[in-house]
């Protein structure tokens, strides 16, 4: 027998004469009947906005928990990792569109019901599960059905931070850890290659820090595009004075894809630079990714300085750690053990 996904109603929307108005993220997309949001994933049926992708599964894997990255939150662990279609953002740098850029049915993918997600997840003995590879928050209904079914999961979600605050606010409600990209801090930027505004993903970026979920920020490096030495220090200077000191961020290498192929890779030593600013401008921990760098990828206590946390690659030794403070001092981190 042939499951067919079922039209399941959205959340976030409202009627506006003869179209419907999603209320999910900022691009409040005006939709008639028959067609679909930006993000390929909410479409209007007969008046009425559904979660058209709604446990359309194009991906199932198993990650390093560094791989997100999250490199404070259970280290050394592994995650139950799982991707849909669509993206409510269309970076032309993209390194997952053939799923983040496609449409449904231009895609292959496998409904999996809440409840049959949950007991592929628990058959597999893991207790933390990630939606993650394109854009979870477009997913919202099933993110929160999959949440309903089962809520000792701990939940991570690897996002944009394209929503508006009262949805995000109700993911926050059932998430333990959020990694946000953070794709430049140049308006510029947002506007011509990703098709969003800097200042919806600073917003929500706040609110996932205040509503107490552990958060780790993402800034991939582009040469030429958002590597100038005083658009980082803006950055970096945000993130301690808006967030916190100790928000992990992690500068990672960008290679070319999607339509910028012609773009270089980011060099190593930009990347260490950044981490360096980073940390003289009062980040306590910073990191490199995509890359092999002696020690950039190690978690030091900020108080005296001793190692807590050795990596290479994904392979991660726990070397001075108790619970969640430094074996040495004492001192409590901001690493969820």
């Amino acid at each position: 027998m042939v499951f067919i996904n079922p039209n399941v109603e959205a959340k976030y929307w409202h009627s506006d004469g003869k179209e419907v108005v999603c209320d999910l993220c900022p691009h409040r997309c005006r939709l008639p009947v028959g067609a679909f949001g930006r993000c390929s994933a909410r479409k209007n049926v007969d008046g009425k906005l559904v979660a058209y992708s709604y446990g359309r599964i194009s991906s199932i894997a198993v990650d390093p928990i560094e791989k997100k990255p999250l490199y404070h939150f259970h280290p050394g662990t592994r995650i139950f990792s799982v991707g849909g279609v669509g993206c409510n953002m269309h970076c032309r740098y993209c390194q997952n569109y053939s799923i983040s850029m496609s449409s449904i049915g231009k895609k292959r993918t496998t409904f999996k019901s809440p409840e049959d997600l949950v007991a592929l997840c628990r058959q597999q003995k893991f207790d933390q599960i990630a939606f993650t590879y394109n854009e979870p928050g477009i997913w919202i209904e099933y993110i929160l059905d999959v949440m309903a079914c089962d809520p000792d999961l701990d939940l991570v979600l690897v996002t944009n931070g394209l929503l508006n605050e009262q949805p995000l606010k109700d993911l926050c409600k059932v998430t333990k850890a959020m990694n946000i990209d953070v794709k430049a801090f140049n308006d510029r930027f947002y506007d011509n290659l990703c098709g969003a505004k800097l200042d919806d993903v600073k917003k929500s970026c706040k609110t996932v820090f205040d509503a107490g979920v552990h958060l780790e920020l993402t800034y991939l490096v582009i040469p030429g595009y958002n590597d100038k030495h005083e658009e980082l220090l803006r950055f970096i200077t945000w993130v301690r004075d808006t967030l916190s000191p100790d928000v992990p961020v992690h500068f990672t290498r960008f290679h070319p894809d999607y339509e910028m192929i012609n773009v270089p890779m980011t060099p190593v030593e930009t990347l260490l630079l950044c981490k360096s600013d980073a940390e003289e401008n009062g980040l306590n921990y910073a990191y490199v990714g995509n890359v092999l760098a002696d020690d950039a990828t190690d978690t030091y206590c900020p108080e005296c300085g001793a190692a807590v946390i050795k990596r290479t690659g994904y392979m991660v030794d726990i070397v001075g750690l108790d619970s969640d403070r430094c074996a040495a001092c004492k001192h409590k981190l901001n690493i969820v053990p």
